[in-house]
Order: C-alpha cells, then sequence, then structure tokens
C-alpha cells in the first residue's frame, strides 16, 4: 500500500516594511524552484498568498548580493528604493553585507551605508530627465496633465498636484499605462508644502497606489529642485513616513530612510505546491 503523494518541504521567508512598502524577502539559493512572475504575483496575493507590494529576490554574483524586485502584478522593476533599504538591512542583520556597501539592482549598481539611528543611506545614482528638465502636456481621460519625466533607473512621471491624495487613484491607473510610456511608468503625484518639504502620493507600475516609493521620492525631488527651485536637501512625506533626499548639483542622489522586519515565517508546504504548478 502507498502512501500520500510526496510534498514540498516548507520554506522559509521574511516579511519586511520600508516606509510602509512592504516586501516578502527570499533567498534564491533557499527556492525550490525558479521565481516566475505567476510566482511571484501568488505570493503577493493578499487572500491566497502572503500578501506584499513585491517580492525581494536576493542572489549572489561573485560574492556580490542582487536584488531581484517582483512587482505584485508579477512584472519585474529596475530598481526599488525602500527594496534597497530592506535587501541591506537583511544582508547586514547576518554580517553579509559586503564591506563597501555594494548591492547590485537590475542594470545598477548600489551603495548603502547603515546610519547609527537605524535607518540605511543609499547612494542612488543619477537622476535623469530624458525629455529635458521641463513639464510636458499629457491628456488622459481624468483631465489634462502636465508631467515631468524622470529616470532613477526605472521610469516616473511626476506631477504636481494641489491634492496628491485625491489625483493618485483618479489618474494615476491612466498615466501609468498612456502610450507615451512603452514600457509603463510610475506617476508621483507632489504638492510642495514649505521650504525643503514636499507631500507625495505615488501610483507604482504593476502595483498601484503603495504607501512609499524610495525611487519615486528621489524623483520627484530631483523634479522640485530642477524645475520648481526647491533646495537640497528635501524631505518627502509619504502616507508610510518620510525619507530624506539630497540631490547634488550633478543630479546624483542619495536617499536616506528607514527598513524594519515585520515578521519571519514558513510557506506551506500546500502554497508551495500552488506556487510549484503556477
Amino acid at each position: 500500500m502507498t502512501g500520500p503523494p510526496a510534498t514540498l518541504a516548507r520554506m522559509r521567508f521574511e516579511k519586511w516594511q520600508g516606509t510602509g512598502n512592504h516586501h516578502v524577502v527570499v533567498e534564491r539559493e533557499a527556492l525550490p524552484f525558479p521565481m516566475t512572475a505567476a510566482r511571484a504575483a501568488a505570493m503577493c496575493d493578499p487572500f491566497t498568498g502572503i500578501g506584499a507590494d513585491g517580492v525581494l529576490e536576493i542572489s549572489w554574483e561573485d560574492g556580490v548580493p542582487r536584488m531581484t524586485v517582483w512587482n505584485a502584478d508579477g512584472s519585474v522593476a529596475e530598481n526599488c528604493g525602500n527594496g534597497i533599504r530592506i535587501v541591506a538591512r537583511y544582508l547586514a542583520r547576518d554580517g553579509r553585507l559586503p564591506a563597501d556597501g555594494t548591492v547590485l539592482t537590475g542594470p545598477e549598481t548600489t551603495h548603502v551605508a547603515m546610519c547609527d539611528d537605524g535607518r540605511v543611506r543609499v547612494r542612488m545614482g543619477a537622476a535623469r530627465f530624458p525629455a529635458g528638465e521641463r513639464e510636458e502636456p499629457l491628456a488622459t481621460g481624468a483631465g489634462a496633465v502636465r508631467f515631468t519625466e524622470v529616470s532613477m533607473g526605472n521610469p516616473h512621471a511626476v506631477i504636481t498636484h494641489p491634492d496628491p491624495a485625491t489625483a493618485v487613484t483618479a489618474l494615476g491607473p491612466q498615466v501609468e499605462v498612456d502610450p507615451r510610456f512603452p514600457d509603463r511608468t510610475n506617476v508621483e503625484f507632489i504638492r510642495s508644502d514649505a521650504a525643503g518639504e514636499l507631500t507625495l502620493r505615488v501610483w507604482e507600475r504593476g502595483v498601484g497606489e503603495t504607501q512609499a516609493c524610495g525611487t519615486g521620492a528621489c524623483a520627484a525631488a530631483a523634479a522640485a529642485i530642477r524645475l520648481g527651485g526647491m533646495a537640497s536637501p528635501v524631505t518627502v512625506h509619504l502616507p508610510g513616513g518620510d525619507l530624506v533626499i539630497d540631490v547634488a548639483d550633478d543630479l546624483q542622489v542619495t536617499m536616506t530612510g528607514p527598513a524594519e522586519p515585520v515578521y519571519a515565517g514558513e510557506i506551506s508546504a500546500a502554497l508551495l505546491e500552488r506556487l510549484k504548478l503556477s
């Protein structure tokens, strides 16, 4: 008489958040199968999975850690500012962060440093304005807007708006998929509140409205400085907390903000079986 069919062993994961942007952290060598778009989306499902804005998959290349960012819809992001702080603290906790703070993400090489107050400082690279340092008009079904295109290794459309909290859901979904952005875009709605302070709401490509976006905060600060005359550093107020963004004259951007563990757990054998079939 045969026994029950063999099942996959449980797999450990951790849940982390950075200014409310919450992610599942997994290590590639611990995965019983390759990560795919369908598996990432299943993990992020809040009803039948773990629930998250994305999956941060850590792998290693010649002793250097790499972060691969899987969005909640299974797409892969080029970079993630909140994610890089999470990965930095995750690795530093176990003494595995390289001495020079190098973490690879997409085509970029990022450098991080732990602050004494528990925050993480990240050298995010240079902000770029692919269409020039200017605003462009864009017509949407919810009304016309003017945006500034900014790249932080991933695409952003920064829009000044008096009511970012309302605009993010009314305009964000349409701007994200507008034909002007063939690979879709992250959308930031900003309001200048005081000298060196911005309120930001973000519609993330492949995720929707989130509590925070690190690269979005960097893009917003760069646009506010170059087009709005704001001085660096800029404190960006997000629903999940504040990020401090320094933008140098050559557009090199440094982001400082928190990251913390929420809980650790095991993916059950049942969920692993469903993921295997995804």
